[in-house]
Order: C-alpha cells, then sequence, then structure tokens
C-alpha cells in the first residue's frame, strides 16, 4: 500500500523521535541528541541516540539507523503499513481512506510536483540566456554571482505574456495543471490564460524535501506596482506554513543550535554567503504560528532577526503577539534589531560576516522586546497611564499557556513597573533654619529640586561589612552546593553518566557552573565510559582546567570527600542527591521569597508578612542542615584524607 507524502510528513511533524523511542528506550538527554541503551543488543554502556531535529535514531552496537517508522518495524515485527497505522494514531493523524479516488490524488501531486520542476529549469535557462542580460545584471550588482545563482535555482521570467505556457505546454503539460499550480493567471474576464510571472527574477519555494512547490518573483521594472510576486495558495503550496530556504537551513541549524528568520529572499541568500546558512524566511507575510513551529523543530531560541526601519521593528512586534500565548519552558525567541535603515544584505556589504555577528549576539530577549513595545505605546507621566500599562501587561500575560512561564514573566514584568515609580525627593535643612518633624513646605514629594525650594538628597551608601558582600560584589561567589555537585560528578565518570540529563534541568545561578555543566554535558556525550581523568583531560584540551579548579576550590572542606574518585561511589551517590535536594528546594524558596517580598511590597499585610517571614525561616532551616551536613563530614575522620592515620 501507499501512503501519500504529505501524511509520513505530517506523523513526523508530531512525532519527535525520541517521543517515540522514549517508550521503549530510556533516553537521556546529551547535548542537542539523546542516548540510551541499544534495544536491539545487550550493553552496559549507552550507544544508541536520537536527534530529533534531524529526525532519525542510530544504534552504534548494530548499525541499525533510520526515522521514527523504521524504529517501529524493527521493535516491534511490523511491516511499513502497520508501522504508519500506529504512527498515525500516536500523532493523531487520521489516515487516508484507501480508495481508487486517493491514488489518484497522489498520482495528480506528484504530477504537479514534475510541472513546477519544469517551470523552474526553464526559468534557469532563461536568466543564463540571452534574454536574461538585464537580471544578471541586477544579480550581478546585489552580489549574486554564478555559483549563488546556481545553489539557490534563481531563474528569470521573460517579459512575454505567453513564455512559460508555450513552454509547458511543449513538454505535454496541460493548461489545468499550469493554473492549478498558479503559473498561469485565469478567470471569467480572462479570455486566455497568461504566464503569473514577468519579467521578475525567481526564486524557487521549496518543500522540506527540496521539491519546488511555488515561486516568489522580485519585479526588475520599476514602475510595477508589486515589488514581489508570490505564488497563489494551491494544494502544494500554503503560504503561511512554509519558509523559506528550510531544506538547505536544517542541517545548518542543527549543527549551529540556532536558527535565523529575516524578512526576504536576498536577505536568505546574503546571510548565507556571508558564513549562516541556518537562515530562513517567512514569504512576504508576518509570521505565522504554523512557520514559528517549523522554527522551534529546528533550534530552541529561534532569532528573529528585522530591517533596522520602521517596517522591521512594527514586524517584530507582530512577532511578539504570535510567539507570547505559544511560549514554553525552553521554547523561545530573541530579536535582532539591526542598525537603522539596514536590511541583512546591507550589512553584509557593509560589515560582512562579523558585522552580522555582532548584531545577533545582540539579539533581545522575548521579555525585554516586549516591554520595549509597550513603553512606547505613550507616556507614563501619570498613575493612570501607568495603570493602563500595567493592565495591558497583565491582559498579553495572560495568554501565555504554561503556567509556570506564565509566572515567571509576571514578576519580570511587576519587577520592571516597580522600577517606573516614582521616588519621592526631600529638600535638606539648610545652615541656619530650624529643623521641622516633617518635611519642609518647599520640598514636598516629587518636587524637582533644580527648580527651588530644596536639594536632591545624598546617594545611599551602603556599610562596609554590605559593600563585601556577594550582594554588592561584581564576581559573586559560587556557592558551595553548586560546587560540590559539579565537581563531584567531574570525579566520577559513572556518576556523570547517569545524572547528565538531571544536569541539564539543574538550576544554577553563578556563570562558572553552568559553563562547567555544558562542558560536562558535552564531554559526557562523547567520551565512552572511562575513568574520571578522561574527563579532566577532556576539559583540559578544551582549556577549562582552570575553570575546573576555581569550582573545586569552593567546595566546603567536610565536603571535599566527594571528590576522591576511590570514594565509595554509594556515599558519593548518598551525598549528591542530599546535595541536589537541598539544591533545589533552595532556589524554590528564593524564588517563592522574591515573589513573597515583591507581594509584601505592594500590600504590607499580615498574611504577606508571615509567609515571608517563613519562606526565610525555611531558608535558615536548610542552612542549618548544610552545616550540619558539612559538621558531620569533619568529624568523619573518613571523610577527610588528612585527617586519622
Amino acid at each position: 500500500m501507499r501512503f501519500p507524502p504529505g501524511l509520513l510528513d505530517e506523523i513526523r511533524a508530531r512525532l519527535p523521535v525520541s517521543a517515540v523511542v522514549g517508550k521503549r528506550v530510556r533516553l537521556q538527554k546529551a547535548g542537542r541528541e539523546w542516548k540510551g541503551l541499544s534495544p536491539f543488543n545487550a550493553e552496559k554502556t549507552p550507544s544508541f541516540f536520537v536527534n530529533d531535529q534531524k529526525g532519525f535514531f542510530h544504534d552504534f552496537s548494530s548499525g541499525k539507523h533510520g526515522d521514527i517508522f523504521a524504529f517501529v518495524m524493527e521493535t516491534e515485527g511490523v511491516a511499513f503499513p502497520e508501522a504508519v497505522e500506529r504512527l498515525a494514531g500516536m500523532a493523531g493523524v487520521p489516515m487516508p481512506k484507501v480508495s481508487r479516488e486517493a491514488e489518484e490524488q497522489e498520482k495528480r501531486v506528484r504530477g504537479l510536483n514534475v510541472v513546477m520542476q519544469l517551470a523552474a529549469d526553464f526559468f534557469r535557462s532563461q536568466l543564463e540566456g540571452r534574454i536574461g542580460a538585464k537580471a544578471r545584471a541586477y544579480c550581478e550588482g546585489r552580489g549574486l554571482g554564478p555559483e549563488v545563482r546556481e545553489r539557490f535555482g534563481l531563474g528569470y521570467s521573460s517579459p512575454e505574456r505567453h513564455a512559460l505556457r508555450d513552454y509547458l505546454a511543449g513538454k505535454g503539460v496541460s493548461v489545468d495543471a499550469m493554473i492549478e499550480t498558479g503559473l498561469l493567471v485565469h478567470g471569467e474576464d480572462v479570455a486566455v490564460p497568461f504566464d503569473r510571472f514577468r519579467d521578475r527574477l525567481m526564486f524557487p519555494i521549496c518543500d522540506i524535501r527540496g521539491r519546488v512547490i511555488a515561486f516568489g518573483g522580485r519585479a526588475l521594472a520599476p514602475e510595477v506596482p508589486a515589488k514581489y510576486l508570490n505564488s497563489p495558495e494551491t494544494s502544494l503550496f500554503h503560504k503561511g506554513a512554509v519558509l523559506y530556504n528550510h531544506h538547505n537551513a536544517r542541517k545548518a541549524a542543527h549543527d549551529r543550535g540556532t536558527v535565523i528568520a529575516v524578512e526576504g529572499y536576498v536577505d536568505v541568500i546574503a546571510m548565507t554567503t556571508a558564513g549562516f546558512p541556518h537562515a530562513v524566511a517567512p514569504l512576504g507575510t508576518a509570521l505565522t504560528s504554523e512557520q514559528l513551529a517549523l522554527l522551534w523543530r529546528m533550534a530552541d531560541e529561534p532569532i528573529l532577526c528585522f530591517d533596522g526601519d520602521k517596517a522591521g521593528r512594527r514586524a517584530a512586534y507582530r512577532a511578539i503577539d504570535v510567539a507570547l500565548p505559544q511560549l514554553e519552558p525552553g521554547k523561545s525567541v530573541r530579536f535582532a534589531l539591526l542598525p537603522e535603515g539596514q536590511d541583512p544584505d546591507d550589512l553584509a556589504r557593509s560589515g560582512g560576516g562579523q558585522a552580522i555577528a555582532r548584531a545577533l549576539d545582540a539579539a533581545l530577549p522575548m521579555a525585554e522586546l516586549l516591554w520595549q513595545r509597550e513603553l512606547e505605546a505613550g507616556p507614563l507621566d501619570t498613575p493612570e497611564r501607568r495603570a493602563m500599562l500595567e493592565k495591558r501587561l497583565k491582559t498579553l500575560l495572560s495568554g501565555v499557556r504554561d503556567e509556570d512561564l506564565r509566572r515567571h514573566y509576571r514578576a519580570e514584568m511587576d519587577a520592571r513597573m516597580r522600577e517606573l515609580l516614582p521616588r519621592p525627593q526631600y529638600g535638606h535643612r539648610q545652615a541656619g533654619q530650624r529643623q521641622h518633624a516633617g518635611p519642609q513646605r518647599g520640598a514636598m514629594r516629587g518636587r524637582d529640586p533644580r527648580r527651588g525650594g530644596g536639594f536632591p538628597p545624598e546617594p545611599l551608601r551602603a556599610s562596609e561589612s554590605l559593600a563585601r558582600s556577594a550582594l554588592f560584589s561584581q564576581a559573586p561567589a559560587i556557592s558551595p552546593r553548586e560546587a560540590l555537585i559539579l565537581a563531584a560528578l567531574a570525579s566520577h565518570r559513572d556518576l556523570l553518566s547517569a545524572q547528565a540529563e538531571a544536569l541539564l534541568e539543574l538550576d544554577l545561578e553563578h556563570p562558572d557552573t553552568r559553563r562547567l555543566r555544558q562542558a560536562l554535558v558535552d564531554i559526557d556525550a562523547h567520551l565512552d565510559a572511562g575513568a574520571a581523568d578522561e574527563v579532566r583531560a577532556a576539559l583540559d584540551a578544551q582549556g577549562l582546567g582552570p575553570l575546573l579548579a576555581r569550582v573545586e576550590a569552593a567546595v566546603r572542606p567536610g565536603d571535599r570527600w566527594c571528590l576522591d574518585s576511590s570514594a565509595d561511589p554509594v556515599e558519593v551517590r548518598e551525598g549528591l542527591r542530599q546535595a541536589t535536594t537541598l539544591h533545589h528546594k533552595a532556589r524554590t524558596l528564593h524564588k517563592e521569597l522574591g515573589m513573597a517580598e515583591m507581594a509584601f511590597a505592594q500590600d504590607p499585610s499580615e498574611a504577606n508578612q508571615a509567609l515571608m517571614l517563613d519562606l526565610r525561616l525555611q531558608l535558615s532551616t536548610i542552612e542549618g542542615m548544610e552545616a550540619e551536613i558539612e559538621k558531620r563530614g569533619r568529624d568523619d575522620p573518613l571523610a577527610d584524607p588528612d585527617q586519622g592515620d
């Protein structure tokens, strides 16, 4: 039985490989992949890997490799049709009825794909032929040389009304097929259908499998009303569900760990030639939710790169409204706003790949751009206007579907709102003036001292002890608890393999521990099972030996026994379990305390005060438990190699 390609693509789009494999194999996150023990051979060391971005599994122990359909066939012993039916059920995709009509429809779609490829070949030959001289000159002026034109399949459509129609007719293509693919314009008021694209530089638009499904045409004559013209919606092409260059950018996006969405075809080409092949573009419309879902399949944090003009900023602001309801923990977007008056093509010409890299590195997180947009909506110089801003933010954030993420966004925006509140200013007593119980009449709340009647207050200064604390330190100290977890895993290779997935989910505060965490996870994904010194050697090879030393130095003396590679692994595992449990509890309490303090600042009620004091007491209890654990470690002569015989 044959299945339409669209059905198989839909099932693959809805079911990540890890979701299918995870029902039979216990998977652990390993960098951008998943790993586990082979379901085909008995083994102790994981050699089975899953890659959701590339859509396949690979088993090094048996050599088996394939997609979700191959996995079900191999593990359940079923034929391909049954595997498709089972996976369609998992994905919630209705199976097509097996009928003569369905087979005819599949055959018809294949025929339309052939028509589109014939049209693409014709346009390419026109561009490189005599008639395409003007279009080639335009291409050269935009930096689109022969190699680039070949790579992206660029073409040219003749100014004649029937050039493509006559060419395809000579290849046996019917007028109905040309109309169905959107290549001809027809209608009741059109006596003879004619070519839709005329005197335009042609950009083939491909589906995820690289098949031409539509075209975009850039007008070469300045007086043409539509500068860009896309194919209409057809049975092959749904504009809001396709990304230009998607088929080429997938692998590069996986290798780079991100994907860049720009505004136009030439922008994609400019980004690619400048060294950023993981670039795609919507098709002349605002980003849609379907296109955002495609971006998230390639990377967890796509970068949306917009032109440096008012239209580009408006497009970025519209993208916020599309993305905000769909955000999930770990799934977001960043916004790269280019310099004023420049698009990616301009920036690549003026500054090359380095200028583009700087713009991408400066990309703003979603929360920052959302805040900027709402601040620009109007002045905030009265309580009523600030209240309106707060109301708009609450309404927007209520659309965030994930409850935890919605809570974090509200906390972020509440903190920003507090910074907008005007601070009272009071005048200072001048020489010879009597001290009054209340503020001076000429220095009432909110009065500008520059207009007379008072002086600006002196800046507050922290005491010496407070200035030395971690709160005021430019380089905050590494948490001993975070240091213990990371250093112990670096010293015990087997525990690192077992804890790699949990380690990725750990909420770490210090940049050094976050950096070491990523290095350990990457090393675990690429090193075979072995001794801890192999992990240290890998860290040294990456120049991260000093980083490990800094983290180890932050471990409390009573916990250093966990760093000994010869320590009892059962005891080390228990010590790690205690440390991780306390870490999760403390981080949660810190976040809850921050929110409680915010609530108390807004509403100093007894209930809010009691909650805040209770959370502080719980944090003190955790600190006491850690002190007791450390004391037991110091009192145990086996815990410190410097004690005992």
